[in-house]
């Protein structure tokens, strides 16, 4: 008879036994702490309804998760077959066992990542799935799935008791009229789900739809958009709008973190050619380095925390774009320059009291060179996790390795899941928890902290430095 299908209970941890002793008893301390969730993508219409069910195990696992269809794409598995929506009309799997059945069979391809071990966890612990999935385990599995989630017990909003979220924030377009969370607020979890500030749509001059997003920008905040001032005024408003549904935070994404402030006749005529669609390529760089200036200042009188996510080339894959859209697994890092391009803005609001900036890299190279440095000096400035790509058993490892001793750790800003994948939360805090405890366990053995140090330095890591960066309370 085959085993049942076991996690390792000291997955992640040193296999020195002094420092996996150590890690192990830190990581008892922090492992049921609650979760604090300051960025992500979870749609938070999956929590409106209080009898809502997750959907299928391929609307749950794969449909909606790039990490997973973009592995299997690149193994040769098509999009439709996986029942990603397609844009163009393509026509893709409607059968959701059938779909489920691909994912088993290709299941080995997420050995040795990081997807496979949040799928794992999800599938073990959360789901309590006993065999691995395989071609021949597929429909099992499914059958189980299933009867899981048709039980009152898997309702999203059962789940985020059961996973102890405390706060979970969503990323939200400025365009947003944020109904599901006038909802909640209205059901009573007032600021356990709060929306994020993300201008994108409405700031890159070139964005798909940008004209109909301005217009929608406007008819929201009752202002008509005539030029860059009303355009000003519009997102001042709708960020009051945020704020007042529980918001703490914007989101920015930008190829570069370039930044530089345009005079106002200058920002005026590259808005008013971008009303006329005849801004160019140059003309749309320079207006998003201006607006991230921009948005620093709002921020500084607003109160609401910055993130700026750079250095990935959105949507490499042209062909994917044109038939399924953006989100679909083809973004690529870019190699990223920070301490120029960042001047102009820490020049200006880098030690204002009343600001904070988030910076998330996929650039690993400048963790040490750059941004360490920048985040060890400028007051306003933490760095974010490892993100995406780097959102990783090694990844967490190097970025310990690269940035605390010249940063400190509390110039970082914790841990955020960063995840559209909702039953995966619990799995990425794990991983995140299991490794710092391992970083700190290793610190203490080299003799760099003390027993104490470690116990504070575990707390942090797990729930205190998200708090505190993102301006969400603290209980612990």
């Amino acid at each position: 008879m085959t085993e049942p299908w076991r996690l390792s209970p000291e997955r992640c941890f040193d296999a020195d036994p002094a420092r996996r002793a150590v890690a192990v008893r830190l990581y008892a301390e922090v492992r049921n702490l609650p979760l604090v969730c300051p960025h992500g993508h979870v749609d938070p219409a999956l929590l409106t309804e209080p009898g809502a069910t997750p959907g299928s195990p391929a609307e749950l696992f794969i449909i909606p998760d790039h990490y997973v269809f973009r592995m299997l794409y690149s193994q040769g598995v098509p999009l439709e077959a996986l029942g990603v929506p397609a844009r163009d009309g393509t026509v893709v799997e409607t059968d959701h066992r059938a779909i489920w059945r691909r994912f088993c069979e290709h299941f080995h391809l997420f050995r040795a990542t990081p997807t496979g071990l949040w799928l794992a966890a999800e599938l073990v612990e959360v789901f309590g799935v006993t065999e691995k999935p395989s071609a021949v385990s597929a429909d099992r599995i499914y059958d189980h799935l299933v009867a899981c989630l048709a039980h009152e017990d898997y309702t999203p909003r059962r789940l985020f008791e059961r996973f102890r979220i405390e706060t979970l924030c969503t990323t939200d377009a400025a365009t947003d009229r944020l109904a599901h969370h006038r909802t909640l607020r209205a059901d009573g979890w007032e600021n356990r789900v709060r929306p994020t500030f993300r201008p994108d749509a409405v700031v890159n001059l070139h964005a798909e739809g940008w004209r109909a997003s301005v217009e929608q920008l406007g008819a929201l905040s009752e202002i008509d958009i005539t030029g860059y001032a009303q355009f000003i005024r519009a997102l001042e408003q709708r960020r009051a709008y945020f704020k007042e549904l529980g918001a703490t935070a914007t989101d920015h994404a930008a190829e570069t973190p370039y930044t530089a402030r345009l005079s106002a006749a200058e920002a005026e005529r590259i808005f008013a050619a971008a009303l006329r669609g005849a801004a160019t390529a140059a003309d749309a760089a320079a207006f998003t380095g201006h607006m991230l200036i921009e948005f620093a200042r709002m921020s500084v009188e607003d109160g609401l925390v910055m993130q700026l996510h750079a250095g990935s080339l959105r949507n490499h894959n042209d062909a994917l774009f044109s038939r399924f859209g953006p989100d679909r697994g083809a973004d690529v890092p870019l190699a990223t320059e920070w301490t120029r391009n960042l001047r102009p803005l820490l020049n200006a609001y880098g030690a204002d009291p009343r600001f904070r900036l988030i910076l998330f890299t996929l650039d690993e190279s400048t963790y040490s060179r750059e941004l360490a440095p920048l985040a060890g000096h400028y007051p306003a400035v933490l760095l974010g996790p490892p993100w995406w790509f780097f959102d990783s058993v090694n990844g967490m490892r190097r970025y310990f390795e690269t940035v605390v001793e010249t940063a400190g750790l509390h110039n970082t800003a914790g841990f955020n899941d960063d995840t559209r994948a909702f039953a995966s939360i619990p799995a990425r805090h794990d991983v995140w928890r299991r490794v710092s405890c391992d970083w700190i366990a290793g610190l203490m053995l080299e003799g760099l902290i003390d027993e104490d140090d470690a116990h504070e330095m575990a707390l942090d890591c797990a729930v205190r430095l998200a708090r505190k960066a993102y301006n969400l309370g603290s209980s612990v």
